[in-house]
């Protein structure tokens, strides 16, 4: 199984502190070699670590994990199984191997339907579910846009990946591992990376809550 850990660069930023004012350091696993995905849990920590450890250094450590869904969710109960699976399973490593992980996100987008006066509407959301070690969780969303319908018809109709159909609608290649749909639908006000940091704050939100 690949992962990124220690030294590698895709590893979070560290929000250092100097000499002895240096407090204990957190490790955040995300189920994800993407770089949108880890990149966005990182950038999520960065406004959100504070509120959860003041003071603490912030790791994010990326391994790549199966969801258990296929490879666009077709429904929003399919698309958060995918999020929380993909937690699961780190908790379940962490346990297995002893990794000092603390907290554990999985991510994941897919489709829901929505049928409303008459009318089918196929909207992309993106869900992160994160645990802690105790194995208490909570589910975040970034919010949904609208597939264009010869979009949500190749997937829907057709079988095809999204990241695939977005490919072919974009004229582009690895759509996904940049910018994504979201990118792509918003001409760049929206990426990929910023809906998954939104629904990783969300997840993370429920930590807090009293």
């Amino acid at each position: 199984m690949d992962s990124v850990f220690g030294s590698n660069p895709i590893a979070g930023d560290l929000a250092k502190l100097p000499g002895d004012l240096k407090m204990d350091k957190i490790f955040v696993a995300v189920g994800s070699l993407r770089q949108p995905k880890v990149d966005a849990v990182r950038e999520a920590m960065r406004s959100f670590g504070p509120k959860l450890a003041a003071g603490a250094e912030i790791e994010v450590v990326g391994v790549e994990m199966s969801s258990g869904v296929r490879d666009t969710p077709l429904s929003r109960e399919e698309t958060m199984s995918g999020a929380r699976n993909r937690a699961e399973a780190l908790l379940g490593m962490a346990r297995e191997k002893g990794e000092p992980w603390e907290y554990f996100v999985g991510l994941e987008g897919g489709i829901e339907i929505v049928r409303e006066n008459g009318l089918q509407w196929s909207f992309l959301e993106n869900w992160a579910y994160v645990s802690d070690v105790s194995g208490r969780g909570s589910f975040g969303q970034s919010g949904a846009i609208l597939l264009p319908e010869s979009l949500a018809k190749r997937v829907l109709d057709e079988g095809i990946a999204l990241g695939d159909a977005m490919d072919a609608y974009a004229g582009l290649s690895g759509v996904r591992d940049s910018q994504g749909a979201w990118g792509v639908l918003t001409q760049g006000l929206i990426t990929r990376q910023d809906s998954y940091r939104i629904a990783v704050i969300n997840a993370f939100a429920g930590f807090l809550a009293k």
